[in-house]
């Protein structure tokens, strides 16, 4: 057992044998390839970079739920699109001089922070995986993306749609790609070798989008006369 670790779990007093480092190198290699964006008239799109990528398969755990801030200032969401893993808190600060109210009717994580004022933060957590759109109930026009991924294997495309998986352990997975335009998730089933996998492309299929004007969160169009700010 010289290459494996002892590990001890406080909440249970028990001991476990884990892969220790050496044996843990030897078995994660490295996901790699490209997404492509298609959009009306077969052109690839530019922003492929806010696309996300990610690995799921069987036996894959997210990690320890984290925290995230994304800022309400300009009546705009900062940044737009953020990923987080289930369980995880996000953060929304109010850098603007006027009221917000941030919330979403998404089915797999719905919540409303109420009315609240400049330099007051309010939060909520995540416990299900899944997307979640999120709005202000004052302005119309602001929106963002949270995507609540039950894995440990995320990424964002760099501009020219490459991306990188690192630390992959072998086995079957699920290659995903997500775009805020594209109807449907790209998958691949995909075999990653103990040395990991080079050369993949994922084609995510956005050409049919078409701009929806969102309800607020009574269900109901938003006013367009009567606001002050």
């Amino acid at each position: 057992m010289r290459d494996s670790v002892r590990w001890l779990c406080p909440m249970m007093g028990i001991t476990s044998l884990l892969p220790g480092p050496a044996n843990l190198a030897a078995q994660q290699g490295t996901v790699s390839g490209t997404v492509i964006v298609w959009q009306k008239g077969d052109r690839q799109a530019r922003d492929v970079g806010s696309a996300v990528v990610w690995l799921d398969g069987e036996g894959v755990d997210a990690p320890a739920p984290d925290s995230v801030v994304v800022l309400t200032e300009g009546k705009e969401f900062r940044p737009r699109v953020s990923v987080i893993t289930v369980g995880s808190t996000v953060v929304f600060p109010n850098g603007d001089p006027f009221n917000h109210n941030v919330f979403s009717l998404s089915p797999e994580g719905p919540f409303d922070l109420g009315l609240y004022g400049r330099g007051t933060l309010r939060s909520t957590s995540f416990r299900r995986p899944g997307l979640i759109r999120v709005y202000c109930n004052v302005h119309a026009s602001m929106s963002a993306f949270v995507l609540v991924l039950a894995t440990p294997f995320h990424s964002r495309p760099a501009a020219d749609g490459t991306f990188r998986l690192a630390a992959v352990p072998p086995g079957r997975y699920v290659l995903k790609a997500w775009h805020e335009r594209a109807d449907a998730v790209a998958e691949r089933a995909i075999v990653v070798p103990a040395d990991g996998l080079a050369g993949l492309r994922l084609e995510v299929d956005a050409r049919e989008f078409k701009e929806v004007t969102h309800l607020n969160k009574f269900g109901q169009p938003y006013r367009a006369v009567g606001r002050r700010y």
